[in-house]
Order: structure tokens, then C-alpha cells, then sequence
């Protein structure tokens, strides 16, 4: 069984005014920017790849691996692009990150950047966080007020331009192709792949696009050492991360803990379900991985146990449904947004996730009709891996594996609605939770 640790990331967001540079630079920030700078570049990119450290935005791919497979023409410019547009449903580390410890993520773009000799840096972030795309301006500003970003940072001779840009709020920029296109000033739209962006990704030249998560544990990693990162985690998931908890838990909020945790573990620590309620159903990785049941509860949090397991591990996004909830309902709600949210560049997303909703909506007023369930795994089967990007995929997800668990909530559809099967003030948690300090205060 794996212990909590101490967080890392998360240790100072308790700290008073923990975003400002002066007191990120009393816990010891930048320190390890300033003998990163004195190092051999090669030698941090090599320490990142034998870290094991995978990435932290979803798919998981290695962080050194993806970093080695830019282009080795040097004469060419490079640019990182962190992809900080967190817009997933049920989603929640990354906002939270920049938002109390922005500087941690500042001193990993400039570590990362000199680690693939790269001059030019950009943090993409979801437009409607205005709090959290000012708050990194603030960073920014202050970080290249104390030296550590412009010409010549620190006396080192490396050059760093940071630029933080505020997309126009389309999940589908969340791919890392159409942030890029959007990134340039077009439409967000997924490209064509090959090439790929460590080849001919922004403006055309070699790019590293990786995950706010991902890059803010680069400093910890080049400062405490690969032995002190690989002893955490799993075989094939070192180290730790952020686990965002929401739903219908005592306690939500964001926990880092070592990946391999399992969520039994994690509603241990944070006070388990709602008090007089149990598990239904849960996610793992956010709205677009498959949902687990009660029956997963000791699945190891890592990638590989999560995908053995039959869903993702994805952005550690776990939303907790208590057996209040219509599932009907929540993918219902889900698949509204992808159809929403569908750039509508290919056909099968287009169309694909118009259809899923009309039909699972149809379900959850009662009103469905025999054969619905087979239309809905048929169309799933139409655009799982044929859309042009992986909204389709995500899409389909939750859908393929909620019928597969709870298959008589949508039979019952046929007949009967779902909020007469699961009413649905009984599941609202801020409505209860007024209620009850109403009562308190009358009590009083």
C-alpha cells in the first residue's frame, strides 16, 4: 500500500500571499533555476528523461522522451508552449496551481527551456480564468524584474522570452495542435499529423507542448535528484501528483499524493462520501475517461493499472457519484458539452456527438425507444477513433462504459424518466448544504 507524502507541489499554497516572488524565494524558488543555468543543458534534459517522469496532462507520455524527439537542428528556433487551458469537466489541479503558486510553474518553463535550448516560451491559458491569466502576468513581471527572464538571466548568457496568452475559451484548444493554430491566431482546429509539433509545431519549427503540471515538477526533480522522484510512485508512474476530488465527498479539493494511490485510500484522507450516502460511480480521469464503480476502489492510480483496469488515468480529475445520482443524467450532461465543444472539422465528432445527445436525452425524459441503447453503442462505434482528433474518443467514453455497468438505468429510460428514478434535489450538494446551515442558524 502507498503512503501520503508531503506535498511538493502543493507544500506552499497554505503560505501567506504564496504567489508573490519574495516569499517563493523564501522557501528556496529559484535556487535550482540558478545551478540549472551554470549546468550543461544536455545534462537536465537527460536527468528528466531518466526521472521516468511521465506527463501530467492525460495521456501520459514521457516528458524526456517527448523532449528528446525535437528536431537536432539547433539553427532552427524551439519553443515550449505549456498547455495550460484546464477545461475538462471535473477538472481541477492546474487553475489551482498557478493561482497560489505561480512561480513554481516560472521556474519550470526557465529550466525546461534552457534544458532543450529553447528562447521563446509561452503559457496558453483558458481565457475565462482572467484571476489566474493575471495572477501569472503578476509572476512574470516580477520574474523578469528580478533578472531571472530576459537577456543574459542571471549572468548565465542563456536568453528566455516568456509570454502568457489568454486563449478565447474553446475546449478543443486543449489539443495540443489547436492551441498551436490558436496560439498563431487562428481558428483552434486540430492539424494534420504527421508532422508533429517537435518537428513543425509553432510557426512551423521544432515545439515541446506539455502540461503545467508536467513542467512545474521539472525544478523538484533537478533539485532533490532521479533517486528522490523514482522512489515515489509505481514501476511505470513515478512520482507524485495532484489528485482533484469533487462531487460527493466530504472534502473536496486537490490532494498530491504518490501515483499508485488508490481512491479508497484517497476518501480515507479527505473524510470518504457525504455523510449517510455511498459509491455509485466515479471517474478517474475526468468527464472523457470510461467510469469505474464501487468494484474499482483499489485500483492503483497509475496509468498503466488504470488502463488495465479498462479506463485512464488522464488529468487525475476523480468526480464522485453517490448512489443519488441518475447516471443517464450525468453523461447526458457530459455529452452536451462535447457536442458543444466539437470544433466541427470532421464528420464524426460533428455529427457523431449531435445524435449521442438527442438520443440521450430521449432516455432521460422517459421517452426512449427500443433499439436506443444499440444506437447509441453503434454510433459510438462510429466515432471512437475515427474523428479527426480525441474529442471523439472522449466523447464516446463515457457513454461506451456506462452502459456496460449500468445498463438497466437506460432501459428504464424507456418508460420511466430519470428524474422520477433519481430525484434530482436529492444529489445537489450546495442546495443541502444551505439548507443545513439555514437550520443551524435557526437552531441558534
Amino acid at each position: 500500500m502507498t503512503d501520503p507524502i508531503t506535498p511538493v507541489l502543493t507544500a506552499n499554497w497554505a503560505d501567506d500571499r504564496a504567489w508573490k516572488i519574495t516569499n517563493f524565494e523564501r522557501r528556496g524558488g529559484y535556487a535550482t533555476m540558478r545551478k540549472a543555468l551554470r549546468g550543461n543543458p544536455d545534462d537536465i534534459a537527460a536527468m528528466i528523461k531518466d526521472s521516468q517522469l511521465r506527463g501530467r496532462g492525460g495521456a501520459g507520455f514521457p516528458t524526456g522522451l517527448k523532449w528528446s524527439l525535437l528536431d537536432k537542428d539547433l539553427s532552427k528556433p524551439r519553443y515550449l508552449v505549456v498547455n495550460a487551458d484546464e477545461s475538462e469537466p471535473g477538472a481541477c489541479k492546474d487553475m489551482p496551481l498557478m493561482m497560489a503558486s505561480p512561480h513554481t510553474l516560472v521556474e519550470g518553463v526557465i529550466i525546461s527551456s534552457f534544458a532543450f535550448h529553447a528562447h521563446y516560451a509561452f503559457i496558453y491559458v483558458r481565457g475565462e480564468v482572467l484571476h489566474v491569466i493575471r495572477r501569472l502576468q503578476q509572476a512574470v513581471a516580477e520574474a523578469y524584474s528580478s533578472g531571472y527572464l530576459g537577456r543574459n538571466i542571471q549572468g548565465s548568457g542563456y536568453d528566455l522570452e516568456l509570454i502568457v496568452h489568454a486563449g478565447a475559451g474553446a475546449y478543443i484548444c486543449g489539443e495540443e495542435t489547436a492551441l498551436l493554430d490558436s496560439l498563431e491566431g487562428r481558428r483552434g482546429q486540430p492539424r494534420l499529423k504527421p508532422p508533429f509539433p517537435a518537428v513543425a509545431g509553432l510557426y512551423g519549427a521544432p515545439t515541446v507542448i506539455n502540461n503545467v503540471e508536467s513542467i512545474s515538477t521539472v525544478p523538484a526533480i533537478v533539485g532533490n535528484g532521479i533517486d528522490w522522484f523514482t522512489s515515489m510512485g509505481v514501476d511505470n508512474g513515478k512520482g507524485m501528483g495532484i489528485m482533484s476530488l469533487s462531487g460527493h465527498v466530504a472534502n473536496p479539493g486537490q490532494v498530491e499524493v504518490p501515483l499508485g494511490t488508490t481512491l479508497r485510500q484517497l476518501l480515507e484522507m479527505t473524510g470518504g462520501i457525504r455523510e449517510g450516502h455511498q459509491l455509485k460511480f466515479w471517474t478517474p480521469g475526468g468527464s472523457s475517461s470510461p467510469i469505474f464503480t464501487d468494484e474499482h476502489l483499489d485500483v492503483p492510480l497509475d496509468y498503466d493499472s488504470v488502463a488495465k483496469a479498462g479506463s485512464m488515468l488522464g488529468t487525475r480529475s476523480l468526480q464522485i457519484f453517490d448512489e443519488t445520482v441518475s447516471v443517464v443524467r450525468a453523461v447526458t450532461r457530459w455529452l452536451e458539452f462535447y457536442k458543444h465543444e466539437s470544433c466541427g472539422k470532421c464528420t464524426p465528432c460533428r455529427e457523431g456527438t449531435w445524435w449521442l445527445v438527442q438520443i440521450l436525452k430521449r432516455i432521460e425524459a422517459g421517452q426512449g425507444q427500443e433499439g436506443d441503447i444499440e444506437k447509441l453503442l453503434d454510433l459510438c462505434d462510429n466515432i471512437g477513433g475515427k474523428s479527426f482528433c480525441a474529442l471523439g474518443d472522449a466523447a464516446v467514453t463515457p457513454v461506451n462504459s456506462a452502459i456496460k455497468y449500468f445498463r438497466d438505468e437506460f432501459e428504464a429510460g424507456y418508460h420511466t424518466p430519470a428524474w422520477e428514478l433519481f430525484p434530482y434535489e436529492r444529489n445537489v450538494i450546495y442546495a443541502q448544504n444551505a439548507q443545513n446551515t439555514h437550520n443551524a442558524g435557526v437552531a441558534q
